[in-house]
Order: structure tokens, then sequence, then C-alpha cells
């Protein structure tokens, strides 16, 4: 069994499902969004069961490109996307299906195969492409979830690393190819004014929050089989948590960012039911497809604890939920305060310490947070902070991101499958030992008594606040 080399780029872009929902909103735009910038010049071929023809799917990227955010604003780039596509009509249990793609992949020797379709079929699929010799020397991209507790993710793995080896195995998690999100490591590594304090002698606590402030939106089938843990904290969260808890690499190297994410998920102790608060907004359950006795979250609190030297005692505080007061993304890095002062007020336990400061989401921006003197003569102060905005216009989507990464073989924005393991190994408990879940109202921040009392013992929530305009 052999995969594409590391750095090669492929010679094929293969995608299944491609006439589904998310190759018309993100895959589509995502390619037109290649080719302009120089990055994709190979066949794109389309695989679906939909009896559907060339001109169909040419029609289908058409409009997926013209209803995204930017909409066609070079011609000569959508044409020549248009141009590259190839497409195969036929049923994934059907070996005539890959025959055909065999034919139309010609001379190609490295393809890429992205699999955008539900994780049931994963296993028709890569045992098709492995029967017709189709997974040689190629990659295959695997659109997450990544299993629903750990029994589950350790027979996906099995199954894809029967046809692929780890190295030409890309999971993609949209989250992770953010700019706010590399940002998150860029910052950590490129800057040593913050290294000697990044460790439990100076960082009191860390929180994440990623809330919305709508509800579930007509995907109640869905959210029942999955819940805001495993739907967000299992990955996005856990992932976020990987990079601000990371050692430094030894070397430069996707795979040794990766090694150093691993270490910190094989460091994180196991949760049990009294490290969580679990919501459900009020009318989840009226939602269509929603059981009237649903015991899904849709809000979730979490309290973790990774038992590494760097952090051993400092606790990280988790929080995503549906119908919450606003919707934002933010991480806050709380300093410890002086263990003495010549300034009582810069002692005072009821206000924070000093602390970085990261928004996610709507807008980008990373703040830190230093108590300034008060003009006067007597010596008193007040926080403020200093705020470097981030954002910039010509900025890659993340699948743009990802599948250009993928493309030519560079694995760092993508999750191995150890770290998935030992992720699930950290929440498979609370899988099905857990707490009943709380009603809360919309447009609050959950169920604020149960949550204030999870995080009382060493801080308070931060919630994040308006910014610029945006909610």
């Amino acid at each position: 069994m052999a995969g594409a080399a590391p750095h090669q780029s492929s010679d094929a872009f293969v995608f299944f499902g491609a006439t589904g929902d998310l190759a018309r909103k993100m895959i589509f735009p995502s390619l037109y969004a290649m080719v302009k910038r120089g990055n994709l010049d190979v066949p794109v071929i389309g695989v679906a069961h939909s009896d559907w023809g060339l001109d169909d799917l040419r029609k289908r990227a058409h409009d997926a490109v013209a209803g995204s955010k930017d909409g066609i604003d070079d011609e000569a780039a959508l044409e020549k996307l248009l141009g590259l596509l190839h497409y195969v009509d036929g049923d994934y249990n059907d070996p005539a299906t890959f025959e055909q793609l065999r034919t139309v992949l010609g001379e190609a020797k490295n393809p890429t195969h992205y699999l955008a379709i539900p994780p049931s079929l994963f296993g028709t699929v890569i045992g098709g492409l492995k029967a017709h010799g189709l997974n040689e020397g190629a990659r295959v991209v695997v659109e997450k979830p990544f299993g629903r507790d750990l029994a589950s993710a350790l027979a996906l793995d099995a199954v894809i690393s029967d046809a692929f080896p780890e190295d030409s195995v890309f999971r993609i998690d949209h989250f992770l190819g953010k700019e706010e999100i590399m940002n998150l490591l860029y910052f950590r590594f490129a800057n040593t004014m913050f290294e000697p304090v990044w460790n439990r002698d100076h960082i009191a606590s860390v929180q994440i929050t990623v809330a919305e402030d709508f509800g579930v939106q007509g995907r109640g089938p869905f959210y029942e089989s999955a819940g805001a843990l495993r739907d967000v904290i299992e990955n996005h969260l856990f992932q976020i948590v990987a990079l601000l808890a990371m050692d430094a690499p030894p070397y430069q190297g996707y795979g040794a960012v990766q090694s150093a994410k691993v270490d910190v998920f094989k460091a994180m102790r196991k949760l049990t039911r009294d490290d969580i608060v679990r919501g459900q907004f009020e009318g989840y359950r009226d939602e269509p497809g929603v059981a009237a006795d649903s015991d899904v979250e849709t809000y979730a609190a979490l309290r973790l604890w990774i038992d590494s030297w760097r952090w051993a005692g400092v606790p990280f505080y988790l929080r995503t939920g549906k119908g919450l007061a606003r919707t934002a993304g933010e991480v806050l890095v709380e300093l410890k305060h002086p263990p003495q002062s010549l300034f009582d007020d810069a002692l005072d336990p009821s206000e924070r310490g000093n602390y970085i400061r990261f928004r996610l989401s709507p807008v980008a921006e990373i703040a830190i947070s230093a108590r300034v003197k008060t003009p006067g003569e007597e010596f008193v102060g007040e926080p403020e902070e200093l705020v470097l905005h981030t954002e910039s216009k010509d900025e890659h989507s993340p699948y743009e991101r990802l599948l250009t990464d993928a493309m030519n073989g560079d694995g760092a924005l993508f999750t191995r499958e150890e770290s998935i393991e030992a992720a699930w190994e950290v929440v498979d408990d609370i899988l099905t030992d857990r707490p009943a879940v709380i009603p809360y109202a919309m447009g609050t921040w959950g169920p604020e008594a149960e949550a204030n009392a999870l995080i009382a013992e060493h801080t308070t929530w931060h919630n994040p606040v308006t910014v610029h305009g945006h909610e």
C-alpha cells in the first residue's frame, strides 16, 4: 500500500458527493478561488449517483460560484474551472463506477480523493478505490465527523488505514483552516515575550467560548445524533486547546506540530459528570425531527485539566451553545495577579488580572490587557486593552486553504488518527454517564447558575461583547 509522497502535488482532484450541498456551498466556490490564485490546474472529477451528466455538473458549479459570498468576479477563472470538470455518475456499490473513474483519470498517478459523503459510505467508497487500485499513489480527504465515540473512531480508522497510509490521509475540519485559528499557533511561537509566562506559574486559567445566537435551523435530526459535545467541543474546541497548550515542536514541519498536539490530548484528564454542565434551549424539542423527550444538549460547558508539567493545576474552561446571547468565538488566557503589589487596587480579587484575548469571530483581533494609572496624584489605575486587528480582505476561505494543502501534501492543518482517538478517550465516559440537560431561554448565556458554579472556584465567565458593529 503506497500513498502519495508527502509534498508531491496531486495531478487530479476527485470528489465523491459532487451533487450534494457541501459541494454546492463550499467545494465549488473553493475550487474557483484556487483557480483564481493559480493553485488548481488539474482535472476535477465529480462522482455521484444522481442521473446527472457533465452539463448538469457544470451548471451546478456555475450556480454555486454565482451564489457564493463574492460571486463571479473573474469570468476567465470560472471558465477554466468549468473546463477542468469531468463527471462520473454511478452507484458507489457498483464496480463499474470505479472502472469508469479509472478511465476518466487517464494518466493521473497521484490523485486526491475527497469524500464529501456521509461517514456511513466511507467504507464502501474506500473499498471500491482499493479494489480497483485507485488508492495507489493517492491521497484521501475525509470529512468530519470522525466517529461519534471512541469505538466508532477506531472502526473508521481501521477502514481508512486498510487502504491508505496515515501520511496520505487528510481529515478535514474547516475550523482548523480559519485564519484566526492559525494565528494562535503563530502568535505563540513567533513572539518570544510570551513563552516565559505561558505556563502554570503565570497563567491562572484559560477559557474558550464559541457561541451562536441561532438555533438548529432545521437540522434537528442531525443534532439529535450529535449534540454540542460531539459537534463542537470534542473536535473544534479541543483543537484550540491543543494549539494553546502544546510545547514548542522540536523542528519545523507539520509532523512535529501534529506530534506536539497529540501529547496535549494524551495529557488531558478523562472527563467525569462533575466536569460538565449540559443545557438545552427552550423550544428545541419542538423542532422537526427532535424527540419530544430529547436529552440532547444544545449547550455544554466543561472544566478540563491537562496533567503535564507546563499546565498542572491550570483549569481550561470550554463553552459552546446554540440560542445564546450572541454569535462569537473568543479565547481568554487569564494571568495570575502579582504575588504582592505596591498598589492595592492591582490585587483586587473582584477584578480580572492581566489577560490575552483572542477574538476568533465575527471579527479577528488579539488584545492584551494591562492596568494603567489614571491621571491624578493617587496611584490608582484601571485595566486597558491594547488591541491588534488581524483581519485581511485577501484571506483564503478555510476550505480553499485546506483543499490546497491536501493537494500539496501539507498536513499541518489536518488531524491525525492518534489525535482523534486520544480526544475521544477524554470524553468517552461522559457520552453516557452525564448529568441531564438543563433548559435555558433563547438569547441568554445558557444555564448560567450551573455554569457559573462550575467555574466559580477559579474565575468568572468572560462573555464576548459586540465589536466594531458586529454581533
